[in-house]
């Protein structure tokens, strides 16, 4: 899906009917899906469905403050369970031996970090340029990312206890060459995590057809 396209569909699940939080969950993770898990592409489906959610709730015509709640629970939710399931994978791959070295754990480590980072940074430009009905509720979204108070925080933070307690020497400074490093992924990681997240999806889209019957 194109950038433009991503924003688009984002801004139409807020701005309709229905349950914006599924929506927007499942658009996001689809777009995920098909960057392969890369984490520079986990920040641009992050920026432009933010970008979206706030186009979508501006033209609502009412609950603005519940569209963008919604629309952000969405958002952080795919975000989480798409780095439940790397953190998976990653262990899977560790616990195997499999042939994944310490480079590329501290690569997708460090680019994590980051990730949390760009969503603080994401959703508070969002918040800024946001539209006079919209400015409020993405503000206070903003203000709570910034505090950390995410699922997609406590998944990192949960990541990064694990593997730290793995490595035998202090992580070194994120460098240009290892965010590269976690850009090419290997297809060992993408892999694996596919498939973890595939069962988080079937699971999820169970619990909404229970949450709605």
């Amino acid at each position: 899906m194109e950038e433009n396209d991503l924003k688009a569909a984002a801004a139409r699940s807020v701005e309709g009917s229905g349950d914006i939080r599924a929506k927007v969950r499942d658009l996001t993770l689809q777009a995920i899906r098909e960057r392969r898990f890369d984490f520079a592409g986990m920040r641009d489906v992050m920026q432009q469905v933010a970008e979206g959610i706030s186009i979508g709730a501006e033209k609502r015509g009412s609950d603005v403050r519940q569209a963008v709640e919604s629309g952000f629970k969405g958002l952080d939710e795919a975000l989480s369970k798409s780095l439940q399931a790397t953190q998976l994978a990653m262990s899977e791959l560790a616990s195997r031996g499999r042939d994944f070295n310490e480079q590329e754990f501290r690569s997708a480590l460090d680019a994590m970090k980051k990730l949390e980072a760009d969503f603080s940074a994401t959703m508070s430009q969002v918040a800024e340029q946001a539209g006079t009905r919209a400015k409020g509720e993405m503000q206070t979204l903003a203000s709570h990312t910034a505090r950390a108070a995410t699922d997609t925080s406590a998944v990192i933070a949960k990541t990064l206890q694990e593997f730290s307690q793995r490595m035998t020497n202090t992580a070194a400074e994120t460098t240009h060459a290892s965010f590269e490093a976690a850009r090419l992924m290997t297809d060992r990681l993408a892999q694996a995590t596919s498939g973890f997240l595939s069962g988080r999806s079937d699971a999820l889209a169970r619990k909404d057809d229970r949450d709605r019957s």
